[in-house]
């Protein structure tokens, strides 16, 4: 990221692999914005050493003002917290309440079998194919970034014919 002189916008924490990105993106000598909740602030799980940390209110404020400052989104591994944020993103391009691009970052396939309930979900027509493909996915970083400067948001006139 620092390389391609892309600014890291993440949730702020000091702890696990998003403080561990957070540290080799600042290390490298990139910017990196945090946005945390105050209540996870105060926990002291806040990475103080970042180029900006944004203190807000909630986690709605939070999950707003990172799609606001984000060019695009991308989940590496995680738990019920990253699935949570990434297909609120997701369904927001769905919506086209934002036309941002939306990245699974499938490292030793974590992410397969999310990716094979999208299928199926297509498949039973609970998702359309153009929306299915707002889902992007690699198992390397650089490729997944390529993927999500390349992409065009899908457009519909209207939901059902």
């Amino acid at each position: 990221m620092s390389k391609r002189q892309i600014k890291l916008i993440y949730g702020g924490g000091n702890v696990g692999l998003m403080g561990a990105i957070a540290d080799s993106v600042l290390g490298a000598g990139g910017t990196v914005i945090g946005v945390i909740p105050k209540a996870l602030a105060q926990k002291e799980v806040a990475h103080e050493g970042l180029s900006d940390l944004r203190i807000v209110d909630s986690m709605h404020e939070r999950k707003s003002l990172m799609a606001e400052l984000a060019d695009a989104f991308i989940a590496l591994p995680g738990g019920l917290g990253t699935l949570e944020e990434f297909c609120e993103i997701a369904t927001w391009a769905q919506l086209g309440f934002q036309d941002k691009a939306c990245g699974l970052l499938n490292i030793d396939g974590f992410y397969d079998g999310l990716l094979s309930f999208l299928d199926h979900a297509t498949d039973e027509q609970f998702i359309r194919p153009e929306h299915r493909h707002i889902v992007l996915t690699e198992t390397e970083a650089d490729k997944l970034i390529d993927k999500l400067t390349q992409f065009k948001a899908p457009t519909l006139s209207k939901w059902t014919s």
